[in-house]
Parts: structure tokens; C-alpha cells; sequence
């Protein structure tokens, strides 16, 4: 919802101000820095470092919407940058998700488990239905926004890490809205 409602907003205040500045990297070379800072997001949770950790996801975060915005900036949009994005979130998310599951893997394992089903769904159901609706936005591909989305997902994760006593809750309320948000796509899908 964050994602959806305050985007554009987002874009004119902090991306498109410093896009210029960017104007000689390739939008996949921050991709891959994204993905590779939020790869070390896992050992900084495992190994207790959590404001290291908290930084790095954002940053994370920031690179993640700069490289699709340089990318529409530069006119270097394609298919297999879009592809590389989605693959480079999902590996963050799995890296955040297994830095959390190792701070306390006998009691953590179940809520972990559960996040990445509910984050397999919801994934799968944006996809499905990215690929049958037509996209009437800028973007690479049709983007079906929902109750939790990346904006979301990345505040879930904050709290997670720097608040470890909420994991519990924290886990099940991000997987039930993560879930909720992938059958309600579906069911609108469903309804066109």
C-alpha cells in the first residue's frame, strides 16, 4: 500500500533529484548492489549487528527503486533488467529471512517458514497476474498493488531486526497480510 499510494511522491523527492548523478551506471549494476547489500543483511542479524543491519536494508531498499528509475531515466528499460529486479528482491527477502531464522533457529523455524510460503504465494499470484493483465503503467510490467508490498515487507523486516522480542508476532501478522494480500489479488483477478 505504501508502495502504491506514496510512490510518486517518493520518486519526485528523493529518486529523481540525484538520477542525473547516476547517469553513468548501469541500472543492472544497482541491481546487483542492492541484492548484494541486502545479502549482507543476513550474517550483520546473525551475528547481532541489528543498526548495521537496519542500514543495509535500507540502502538495500533505496538501490532497489533507484535501478528502475535510472533505468526509465536513461531509456534502458528491458526485460531482463525487470527479471534480474524481482530475482534480486526475492533473494534479499530470503537472506533477511534467514538471518532472522538464525538468531534463534529451534524456536524461530515455524514463522520462518511461514513467511516464505506466504512471500512464495503472494509472489507467485503477482506474477500470474502480471502476465495476464495488460500494463497501462510505466513500468516493465503490470504492477498489482496489494495490502503488503515491498514498503511493507521492509518495515516488517525492520522491526524484526532491531526489535527481536516482536519476531514472534511480527512473523504471523507480516505472513497473514502477505497471505491476505495474495488471495485478494487472486480473487480480483478472478473477477475480471
Amino acid at each position: 500500500m505504501i508502495d502504491s499510494y506514496y510512490r510518486q511522491a517518493y520518486q519526485k523527492v528523493c529518486v529523481e533529484p540525484i538520477l542525473p548523478f547516476f547517469n553513468r551506471h548501469s541500472p543492472q549494476t544497482l541491481t546487483l548492489s542492492s541484492c548484494l547489500l541486502g545479502l549482507m543483511i543476513c550474517p550483520l542479524v546473525i551475528f547481532n549487528f541489528p543498526w548495521i543491519a537496519f542500514l543495509a536494508l535500507l540502502l538495500s531498499g533505496f538501490l532497489d527503486t533507484l535501478d528502475g528509475s535510472l533505468a526509465r531515466y536513461l531509456n534502458l528499460v528491458t526485460s531482463k533488467g525487470a527479471a534480474l529486479d524481482i530475482v534480486c528482491d526475492r533473494i534479499v527477502e530470503l537472506a533477511v529471512i534467514i538471518g532472522l531464522f538464525f538468531v534463534d533457529a529451534n524456536v524461530r523455524a515455524l514463522p520462518s517458514l511461514v513467511m516464505l510460503g506466504s512471500i512464495l504465494l503472494c509472489i507467485t499470484t503477482f506474477l500470474v497476474v502480471g502476465i495476464f493483465v495488460e500494463n497501462p503503467s510505466m513500468k516493465s510490467f503490470f504492477y498489482s498493488p496489494g495490502l503488503i508490498e515491498r514498503g511493507e515487507a521492509f518495515i516488517f523486516f525492520s522491526i524484526m531486526i532491531l526489535f527481536p522480542s516482536t519476531f514472534m508476532v511480527a512473523a504471523y501478522l507480516f505472513s497473514a497480510l502477505t497471505l491476505f494480500t495474495a488471495i485478494f489479488r487472486l480473487w480480483e483477478f478472478m473477477k475480471r
